[in-house]
């Protein structure tokens, strides 16, 4: 779609520019970036927004295409210090607060009014991004927000390690020393999602790396505080999708299962937390899903796929 065309026929007031990814155009949304997708229907029924998560952004064509199909059109946030909105000296995804990215949510939630006034909202969101949505979702939702998709939510971390590290002491070295890090380590789901023989994905391993990006203080503070939110209940008013895999392992290149579970967050969590969301959830469970269950192999992402399609007229009748 040309820069100050339509969609849906509306009259665009955001200057839009080529996106690298083909297909796609950008727009600076303050600490964030705005991406939709120039093929969207030009009478969509609604829109849905794709949030990313942590050590990622963007990249999920084919989700788009997918979206497209159910007749939404497809918008999605990098968020700030992430992906296409990082600036020069920015600490990537570094947060003192989950209120932060629910910022940035809303923004992109009232850009999407601004550009298809009237139309319901649907989010999409994953991992960290999970997190912030369902804060933000039950905090401050939008007039327009009509339904929110989990995609494996960080609702709790799947190493003990890592959950030792919120302890009383972390509130304090958040305050004083918030950029200490607390826990590095690398992908290897990332690395395998790039390898032809595991995911056969392409994305840019500077904003998805497979070297991992360390955990920092001030973000595992934050973090920390947003699941315990989680843990005693929130109150989302609008239907959810709970989506997760069948299991939870280990994130190394020794585990026979890397490429069919969830080696980033304790899907376990996600199960005792789930109808603690709101009064509306329904929940999914993909046989076979990795973290990022849109980017399973292809039996269980058509699995992951097809719960959304069935999910969807509860959002949008």
């Amino acid at each position: 779609m040309p820069e100050g065309g339509t969609i849906g026929g509306m009259d665009e007031a955001r200057t839009w520019e080529d996106d690298a990814l083909a297909g796609f155009e950008r727009s600076p949304l303050g600490p964030a970036t705005l991406v939709r997708s120039r093929t969207s229907p030009e009478l969509p029924r609604a829109a849905v927004l794709h949030v990313h998560g942590y050590n990622d952004y963007f990249f999920q064509a084919h989700l788009a295409r997918f979206f497209e199909e159910q007749g939404l059109a497809f918008f999605a946030v990098d968020m700030r210090r992430a992906g296409r909105s990082l600036r020069e000296n920015d600490t990537p995804h570094l947060i003192a607060d989950i209120a932060e990215l629910g910022d940035d949510i809303d923004a992109a939630v009232a850009a999407i009014a601004e550009e298809l006034p009237a139309l319901p909202v649907v989010v999409h969101a994953h991992s960290n991004g999970g997190l912030a949505a369902a804060i933000w979702a039950s905090d401050r939702p939008s007039p327009a927000l009509a339904g929110l998709v989990l995609d494996s939510p960080f609702f709790a971390p799947l190493t003990t390690r890592v959950q030792r590290l919120g302890t009383r002491a972390l509130p304090a070295l958040a305050r004083f020393s918030p950029m200490t890090v607390m826990h590095r380590a690398p992908s290897h789901y990332a690395a395998r999602l790039l390898r032809p023989e595991g995911g056969g994905w392409e994305f840019d391993v500077a904003w998805k790396n497979p070297g991992g990006v360390p955990a920092r203080a001030s973000w595992l503070a934050a973090v920390t505080r947003a699941q315990a939110r989680v843990a005693r209940g929130l109150d989302i008013r609008v239907p959810v999708l709970a989506a997760r895999s069948h299991s939870s392992g280990p994130d190394s290149p020794t585990n026979p299962l890397l490429g069919l579970q969830d080696t980033a967050v304790d899907v376990g969590a996600i199960a005792r937390h789930a109808h603690r969301l709101g009064p509306d959830v329904t929940e999914a469970v993909v046989t076979g899903g990795l973290h990022e269950l849109s980017l399973s192999s292809p039996v269980p992402r058509a699995a992951y796929l097809a719960a959304i399609r069935t999910w969807l007229p509860k959002a949008i009748p």
